[in-house]
């Protein structure tokens, strides 16, 4: 007679089919999913990072301007000109100038100011992080009060509550930040006296004075923040919701919470979070103009004076910075979305 054995043990759980081990091959392929993603985003923006700087080096060579004009005036001689140029090594062929600037750019060097002989990541290290401090707290305003009214929209879709906030997205997206900046400073601050008119205070001196100084200028700057991923959200919940998935959920007897939450959130929140991708460097390098109204010296500011000045080296430093922001913040935003958006991190 032939012995009879038993079958082998289930390795799943319990509830799961016998000998079909569960859990393990779960984590690695999400693991699979974001090392995708992030092979996707490099192969990518490093080509475009390349590039951008090979332009932005090329930036002094379009100008026609020189350190030796700048120091010596106009009427400088052709000698005392060649003379100063060879002090800041402009008379080496292009490539190797670009070669050393490149090589400096990746150790976080980013050269000489030509106006005071400051090294422009010093400089510019003074404005950025009060203008990533203005940014940053813009950009969390309008993501939460985005996500708010395109969700309430969506979910009042046709309806008066719909259409309100689809009016009043529109009128705050063509006010001009500068327009709202100055409404703002007369009412809040001037008018009622709850935060100040101007000025900055590191976070090191108090997060409560840091966070009154930055209110006004973050709430000035969110307005565009708020209108676009509203509308977004908006956009993409709609579609969702008309989504053949959505259906299947409702007929299987799903909550809708569970139906918004688990399949229409998820799917419908990608265009919204894209929508980020430029928007936080834009807030820090578009924040001149607000900068001004506020008193701050931030990074838009000290573009701008470089900029007047002729001050080449400093422009260069501040396209690197930018080129940065909207890289590594791009990079961000997709490996969010390839983590939450089920489409995305299948590379569709």
């Amino acid at each position: 007679m032939t012995a009879l054995t038993a079958p082998p043990p289930p390795t799943g759980p319990p509830g799961a089919a016998p000998g079909i081990p569960t859990g393990a091959p779960r984590p690695r392929r999400r693991a699979g999913r974001a090392l995708a993603v992030l092979a996707r985003t490099v192969a990518v923006f490093v080509p475009v990072f390349l590039v951008a700087t090979f332009v932005t080096f090329a930036l002094r060579a379009l100008s026609g301007l020189s350190p030796a004009r700048l120091q010596l005036g106009e009427q400088a001689s052709p000698e005392a000109i060649a003379r100063v140029e060879a002090q800041w090594g402009l008379d080496r062929p292009f490539l190797v100038q670009y070669a050393d600037w490149f090589g400096d750019v990746l150790h976080g060097q980013l050269g000489t100011s030509w106006t005071n002989g400051t090294s422009v990541s010093t400089l510019i290290g003074l404005g950025l992080g009060v203008s990533l401090s203005v940014a940053g707290l813009a950009l969390l305003i309008g993501v939460v009060v985005g996500l708010a009214l395109g969700t309430l929209a969506a979910l009042r879709r046709g309806g008066p509550l719909d259409r309100a906030v689809t009016g009043f997205v529109t009128v705050i997206s063509v006010m001009p930040a500068f327009v709202v900046g100055i409404v703002l400073v007369t009412v809040l601050a001037v008018g009622l006296g709850l935060f100040p008119s101007a000025g900055y205070v590191p976070p090191a001196q108090g997060l409560g004075p840091w966070l009154a100084h930055i209110t006004l200028p973050a709430l000035a700057l969110s307005c565009d923040v708020i209108a676009d991923v509203a509308r977004q959200l908006r956009g993409g919940l709609v579609a969702a919701y008309r989504e053949n998935y959505v259906l299947g959920a409702v007929v299987r007897g799903l909550s809708p919470r569970r139906i918004f939450f688990r399949h229409v959130l998820r799917n419908g929140v990608g265009p919204a979070l894209a929508t980020l991708g430029l928007k936080f460097p834009a807030l820090v390098g578009a924040s001149v103009v607000t900068e001004w109204i506020f008193g701050l010296q931030g990074f838009g500011r000290f573009a701008n004076d470089s900029a007047q000045a002729g001050d080449v080296p400093a422009v260069q430093g501040v396209l690197v910075v930018s080129i940065v922001l909207v890289v590594g913040f791009n990079l961000l935003v997709n490996l969010v979305l390839g983590r939450l958006v089920p489409a995305a991190g299948r590379g569709v």
